[in-house]
């Protein structure tokens, strides 16, 4: 492992310990979650490691294997505000850890991403494997729910992105070969098992070559415009509203968005179109999940793709490009944007006895559209995996 001999290399001797933290995917429930939507997800074999060492005198001192610039912080003296590179995630996640607890010890630590960045929840990834060090070095046991809720506010408090709890639920909640099915609005979930009916699979991940900043791209706009559209529908149906920020489209029940849809601007209509039918195919999907049905599941899987693309309006040219490439190749059950959908990458079903054709098939074509993201793009393979272990 990478990170452990760089570790060794800095600092002449072993990592008190490794941690990891596995990536996900979101099947069905795409852009759903900050409205307390419905979702699934899956963890991967891939994710985040960090090789780390205690520092008693409370200071953290980090390295990245992916970005050159070295960070360093004390456990009671985080900078107020962001700074702007890699470690804000985990300048957030030391305030919020340090709101629950009284943290004196620091560490040293380098950390590894398996794969390339964008789509696969290495934000939050990166945050959870950070907690999961600065935790075990100050003696903290976090419970599942804690650590979803610390590493959530590092994102939305400190780095500034509105995002739901669906990336550090999966990391957290999912386990290998189960579909994990979870209600963002009061936190139930299920860990639905493979049939044993169901055909092979694996999940593959094309990555167009392009990485995203949340914070700056239109993911926020599009949070806006759920909640613009859902205060609207409110005020409009009579129904009883409070503070704008407080308010969600789950609030709205979908009669209500039919009976007045055309009065909302259109920006605002196709968004919450989007939330009630995405909601829709999540509970549709995890019905053909439960049946065996990998067919039919991969079917929805590529309607959420296309209105993720027409209703939600987001993903780069790059990656409506390898949405409709999978749409055409033989072997893919279906796929979709991975994450925001605005740079990354996309995930797919596939069938394994189809993985070499369609490694190939996808690169030729994408690369064809755009040849000056050779160096860049890459597709890997992963299975479903446990997450991430307090």
């Amino acid at each position: 492992m990478i990170s452990a001999e760089i570790f060794k290399n800095i600092y002449k001797k072993d990592p008190d310990g490794i941690a990891f933290c596995p990536y996900r995917v979101c099947p069905l429930g795409a852009h759903v979650d900050h409205q307390y939507g419905k979702v699934t997800g899956f963890a991967l074999d891939k994710g985040i490691h960090i090789a780390y060492g205690a520092k008693q005198n409370g200071v953290i001192e980090l390295s990245s294997v992916q970005f050159d610039k070295r960070a360093q912080w004390h456990v009671n003296s985080v900078p107020e505000t962001r700074e702007y590179d890699w470690a804000d995630y985990l300048r957030g996640a030391t305030v919020m850890l340090g709101k629950r607890y009284n943290l004196r010890v620091g560490l040293s630590g380098v950390v590894e991403g398996g794969l390339p960045i964008g789509g696969l929840s290495s934000s939050a990834a990166v945050i959870i494997v950070f907690l999961s060090a600065l935790c075990k070095v100050n003696g903290i046991k976090l419970s599942e729910r804690e650590m979803i809720e610390t590493a959530l506010e590092a994102e939305n408090k400190y780095v500034g992105v509105a995002c739901g709890k669906l990336d550090q639920s999966c990391e957290v909640l999912c386990k290998k070969n189960h579909l994990l099915y979870l209600d963002t609005k009061d936190d139930s979930y299920r860990l639905i098992p493979e049939s044993p009916k169901m055909k092979p699979y694996k999940i593959a991940i094309f990555f167009s070559g392009l990485e995203r900043n949340l914070a700056g791209s239109a993911f926020n706009m599009r949070v806006d415009e759920c909640k613009s559209a859902a205060y609207a529908l409110k005020a409009f149906s009579g129904m009883e509203y409070g503070k704008y920020e407080d308010t969600r489209l789950r609030d709205v029940p979908i009669g209500v968005f039919e009976q007045y849809k055309d009065k909302l601007p259109e920006n605002w209509r196709k968004r919450a179109e989007h939330f009630y039918s995405e909601c829709e195919r999540v509970d549709r999907g995890a019905v053909a999940w439960s049946n065996g049905d990998i067919e039919e599941f991969g079917k929805i899987i590529f309607e959420s793709g296309r209105s993720s693309i027409y209703s939600y309006e987001t993903g780069s040219s790059e990656l409506k490009t390898l949405y409709e490439i999978m749409t055409r190749t033989d072997g893919i059950y279906g796929g979709r944007f991975s994450g925001a959908g605005f740079k990354g990458c996309c995930m797919a079903l596939i069938d394994p006895a189809f993985e070499e054709s369609i490694l190939k098939e996808v690169s030729e074509k994408y690369l064809k559209e755009f040849p000056a993201l050779k160096d860049k793009y890459t597709a890997s393979i992963c299975v479903s995996s446990d997450g991430v272990s307090l």
